[in-house]
């Protein structure tokens, strides 16, 4: 009989072994890593009833050869230079270091079966938290050594009544170990089976790329990754899109020799945003999809820096990122891993310089990139939106003239056939009959009216500031930003459309449409106004064609006709005349209030009261009880 003895006291297996990994996904990592490092081409994750397993068809381990009884050697450090770095066949670096990621699975199960075989010689033996017979495991018998889907070279590691599960569906399985473990292509497949049901993971990166819609690469090795992002917007391709050189920092640490050395400390790899976030949160996984991982030798170290480099600005949502450094793990220097192997040691200078570099260059520069995107993407939507509008525009205006043709036709011929002595019922009633019969040919209108934008802040550029504290009253107000044309606007929706002309833009809103909806007018009047051509144009378009409107004024100006004049305005004072601070004396304010109110009664908008809002503006202007 074979005998397996650990050459550690045992109760470090009990006192590692639940508290080594919190999450099974680590677990499966650090098992598929030794997978890895006996160069497997296939890993096969099996979900059963009573166990978990997980079997690989690498080298397996041999008893006579003396492998088990390293692989029994728990804590026993497995590269101690650069030859010992390199796996059995010479193809891929090791990921193993520590020599203590095979009690991984003894933070799943109290009882975990280990079974190999190496060229057609067959062991096993259970590895327990609380052995038996100290550092004495009990042997598993040949013909109990049975695999599912491995042959006459590999292992399997089973974990018998787990702790912990797997997903019930295995999209997220495969989305967790793939953002763990990407290391995937065609040399080394990871296969995940439960019942009948089977998923093969792919490579991460290449899965992820098509859901991008910025990427910065660093290295030649990862800047084919550019070729996968969606080219959507070619002309902008160089603004979204950049393959860069690999970010190499020189660093002085000690080695192993207690010497000072320096190092080139090389990052590499790949840092993007989403296009969207949407629909994701439906998919339950165990990380979040917005990380920048760090990873060493291909085996992660830590998955997310993100919140220690972040400053949780909003846009952080949709970044995602890999970073290779494989320094951390250069044998002759000190190992940076944290004790639950899922982390690392913040202080040490490796992990501060590339905490640094990823902060103040890499994920400021993706950030500005993905702004460049979302400002792309509000172009487009809004060119397609006001393309819709004209194309919508343009049917109802034939529509309206067929409707008009036909019924004065129909009308006409109808008349003409009760004669001169019709009385003016029966005309009245035929005309009726007639516009009722094509009226549906305006079915448009609706549709034309909701594609129009439905507020203008009319305004010159002086005046922005007070302009600028409107527009917030408005969205404060549940007004969208999409339904006000403001040109002074920081929001590119409320703008006009690149490459409209200012004047031929507003005559669609003020002259040329066949919609009964027209624009409503929000005038911000101050000395500034009588000396900018473009406000007296809109006082005059809204005066020739009777639109609504409301006046908002700064003192010391005096609106004037055509305006409505005789009608109350708002007014706002200033600290300095022509640019001061602004200011409202409290009637003032809550006139202002009213103001915003009466838009959003009239637009049908749903309005907050008025506390609310008078403790909002509160926050945008000064407001004082008396002068």
């Amino acid at each position: 009989m074979k005998e397996y003895r650990l050459s550690v006291d045992p109760r470090i297996l009990e006192l590692l072994g639940p508290n080594l990994y919190t999450n099974i996904y680590y677990v499966l990592a650090e098992l598929i890593a030794n997978a890895y490092d006996a160069d497997a081409k296939n890993v096969y994750i099996i979900s059963n009833k009573d166990d978990i397993r997980v079997e690989d068809d690498g080298h397996g381990m041999s008893y006579e050869a003396g492998d088990i009884a390293k692989y029994l050697n728990v804590a026993g450090v497995s590269r101690t230079t650069e030859d010992e770095s390199k796996t059995k066949s010479g193809a891929r670096r090791k990921m193993g270091r520590k020599g203590v990621g095979k009690l991984a699975a003894l933070s799943v199960s109290e009882n975990v079966d280990i079974l190999t075989v190496a060229n057609g010689e067959k062991s096993g033996f259970v590895l327990s938290r609380r052995p038996e017979n100290g550092n004495e495991l009990k042997a598993i018998e040949d013909e109990k050594i049975v695999f599912e889907r491995i042959e006459d070279h590999g292992s399997a590691i089973i974990m018998r009544n787990p702790q912990y599960r797997l997903h019930k569906t295995l999209v997220p399985v495969k989305r967790n170990l793939l953002k763990i473990f990407p290391l995937v292509d065609a040399n080394f497949r990871i296969h995940v089976i439960r019942g009948t049901e089977m998923v093969t993971i792919d490579d991460f990166d290449r899965s992820i790329m098509g859901e991008l819609g910025t990427l910065i690469t660093l290295g030649e090795k990862f800047a084919p990754l550019c070729d996968l992002v969606p080219d959507t917007y070619p002309a902008r391709r160089p603004d979204l899109v950049a393959a860069k050189a690999k970010k190499v920092m020189p660093i002085t640490m000690k080695a192993d020799d207690k010497r000072e050395h320096e190092y080139s400390l090389e990052v590499l790899g790949w840092i993007g945003t989403y296009k969207t976030t949407r629909g994701r949160k439906a998919e339950l996984t165990d990380f979040p999809d917005n990380f920048i991982s760090l990873f060493a030798n291909e085996k992660m170290g830590e998955f997310n820096i993100l919140p220690v480099v972040g400053q949780n600005k909003l846009n952080e949502v949709y970044v995602v990122g890999q970073l290779h450094v494989d320094l951390f793990e250069l044998t002759e220097l000190p190992d940076m891993a944290l004790s639950n192997r899922q982390g690392y040691k913040s202080d040490d200078l490796r992990y501060e310089a590339v905490r640094e570099f990823v902060r103040n260059e890499l994920l400021a520069e993706i950030l500005k990139m993905r702004e460049t995107y979302t400002d792309i993407v509000n172009a487009e939507k809004k060119r397609l939106k006001e393309e819709a509008q004209r194309n919508d525009e343009a049917k109802l205006r034939a529509a309206i003239d067929d409707f008009r043709r036909k019924a004065s036709e129909e009308a006409t011929s109808a008349l003409a056939a009760l004669g001169m002595n019709a009385s003016r019922e029966a005309v009245k009633e035929i005309i009726s009959k007639s516009i009722n019969v094509h009226s549906p040919d305006l079915g448009l209108k609706a549709k034309v009216d909701s594609q129009k934008k439905k507020i203008l802040i009319s305004q010159t550029y002086p005046d922005k500031a007070f302009a600028d504290v409107i527009y917030q009253m408005l969205v404060f107000n549940n007004v969208p930003p999409e339904d006000i044309l403001y040109t002074n606007c920081d929001d590119e929706v409320c703008r006009v459309p690149e490459n409209r002309a200012v004047y031929d833009y507003l005559r669609e809103f003020f002259v040329e449409s066949y919609s009964t909806q027209k624009i409503f007018v929000l005038f911000v009047t101050s000395e500034n106004t009588k000396a900018s051509w473009g406000a007296i144009t809109e006082v005059g378009a809204s005066w020739i064609t009777k639109i609504d409107h409301k006046i908002f004024n700064i003192h010391p100006f005096r609106p004037e006709h055509p305006l409505n004049d005789e009608m109350q305005w708002q007014s706002t004072n200033r600290t300095e005349p022509m640019k001061g601070d602004l200011w409202m004396i409290r009637l003032n304010a809550d006139i202002f209030c009213q103001k915003i109110e009466a838009v959003c009664d009239a637009l049908d908008y749903k309005k907050k009261n008025r506390k609310q809002n008078m403790d909002h503006l509160g926050t945008l202007v000064s407001i004082v009880d008396r002068i």
